[in-house]
């Protein structure tokens, strides 16, 4: 499996809109804890090694630019 980069999403800002929404109302640490266990169910939903790495690597070349 590769990376997808392109939006899967029929309604893209609807998946952004959710995902702001899962974290209004949450102390930092506790919005930081959510990330962690959607990144974690996430990849493992994803279950392909490769493609984690390739994501990881691209989310670094990510922040690098901002």
């Amino acid at each position: 499996m590769k990376l997808s980069t392109s939006s899967n999403f029929a309604k893209p800002d609807d998946a952004f809109r959710t995902i702001v929404e899962a974290h209004r109302g949450l102390q930092d640490s506790a919005s930081h804890a959510l990330d962690t266990a959607l990144v974690l169910i996430l990849a493992n939903h994803i279950g392909d090694l490769d493609v984690l790495n390739e994501a990881i690597a691209l989310a670094k070349t990510r922040l690098a630019d901002a």
